[in-house]
């Protein structure tokens, strides 16, 4: 049986869709003109949600599965909303040898989300990765620009606390 995916509310405004339809225009008959048009639309609202997708496709007259397709092969796009606070957990050799996977579980506990989703007020959002060049200090966590190495899960509630109090 397969997962359904996690749905966020869509909060584009107006404005934005204006932003969109600009962006769309300006690339419309560029040849490749799609992974700019996604580019900028990512720019714009910070991920590429479905509504976004389905303009970009009406707008160009091509399939949804086509910019679908293109959006979920390229790892520079996201379908799900970051959070404020964007959660790196390093899974790479020698951060999961030091125990970055039960990091990773204490931050997911203590959140109530799974890696690659945002929490539902937008303050956090977790993405694992498979190395952040920091192997001295592992496990190594990411927040934003904040590096946290040598870490025990049992540091996560307090460090996570810290930002909620921001």
């Amino acid at each position: 049986m397969s997962k359904k995916p996690k749905m966020y509310p869509f909060n584009g405004t107006a404005e934005d869709e204006q932003k969109l339809r600009a962006v769309i225009e300006k690339h419309r008959n560029q040849p490749g003109g799609l992974m700019p048009i996604l580019q900028e639309a990512q720019a714009i609202y910070g991920y590429l949600p479905y509504e976004v997708q389905s303009i970009i496709a009406k707008e160009l007259d091509i399939s949804m599965s086509k910019v679908y397709g293109v959006a979920t092969f390229y790892s520079q796009f996201s379908l799900t909303p970051k959070g404020k606070y964007q959660i790196s957990i390093c899974l790479g050799t020698a951060c999961y040898v030091k125990g970055s996977d039960k990091l990773l579980e204490a931050v997911e506990e203590k959140l109530g989300i799974k890696n690659g989703e945002c929490t539902p007020d937008g303050l956090f959002s977790i993405d694992c990765c498979r190395c952040v060049g920091a192997c001295g200090l592992a496990p190594v966590m990411l927040i934003n620009e904040d590096v946290y190495g040598k870490i025990d899960p049992k540091q996560v509630p307090e460090i996570l606390e810290s930002y909620m109090n921001r």
